[in-house]
């Protein structure tokens, strides 16, 4: 049976209604990640047939996102901050909250140029590359303690033509004797025990990047105290 884009939409909605907050959206991005269009296309091209291999694509993605895995682990990117960031399962999936950081950093009244930034715990890069894109003339510096994370965020940082130094380490003694105008920073901070963390995608997130310690504090705790 021959199904069109819009038929394969229906099916896949209705799949996914009682597995997930947002099946039209879900659907629709793992769509436009089969076809390598956007979804002002498939909206225009909604009665085009599907081929066989491109409805056999989309519906392994449709099967895994019922079983929960992350659209943008299925998709390998997300969008931030109106660019796309490759995200894989040894990354945190950005969220549209953490603009909000980009925000406050940026409405800081800082000089133009001659600004020293350092992202503590980097992970995907996303941070540090958004304001190296939006300030080209700071100098950014990220650190992660994961080798896997730092490979994603070079390649961000690559891919949006950025200039920054990554450092692997997980604590700031590597930058002693150093002194940065801004410290930005989104740790990790939920309780190893919270029952949150066995739902939704952060199922499939590195827990360093969301736990830390008994009440998740830790990190903010050790940025508050070594930070001056």
């Amino acid at each position: 049976m021959t199904f069109t884009v819009q038929q394969a939409l229906r099916e896949a909605i209705q799949q996914l209604h009682d597995y997930v907050d947002d099946p039209y959206t879900d659907s629709h991005a793992l769509m436009s990640h089969c076809l390598h269009q956007n979804r002002a296309w498939l909206i225009a091209h909604a009665d085009d047939a599907l081929g066989e291999s491109e409805h056999s694509a989309f519906k392994r993605l449709v099967d895994a996102r019922q079983h929960g895995m992350p659209v943008a682990h299925l998709t390998g990117s997300r969008e931030f901050w109106s660019m796309l960031f490759e995200v894989t399962p040894d990354t945190l999936i950005p969220r549209p909250e953490t603009e909000h950081l980009i925000e406050c950093a940026l409405a800081l009244p800082l000089p133009a140029s001659d600004i020293s930034v350092l992202d503590f715990g980097t992970g995907s890069g996303i941070i540090a590359t958004t304001l190296a894109k939006e300030r080209p003339d700071w100098t950014l510096t990220a650190i992660d303690s994961s080798a896997a994370a730092l490979k994603i965020a070079r390649k961000n940082a690559v891919i949006h033509a950025t200039t920054i130094d990554f450092v692997e380490g997980n604590d700031l003694q590597s930058f002693a004797g150093r002194v940065f105008d801004v410290i930005v920073s989104n740790p990790p901070y939920i309780a190893e025990n919270d029952p949150h963390l066995k739902q939704g995608d952060v199922r499939f997130e590195p827990p360093s990047a969301l736990s830390s310690g008994t009440d998740g504090l830790d990190c903010i705790r050790y940025l508050i105290n070594d930070v001056p």
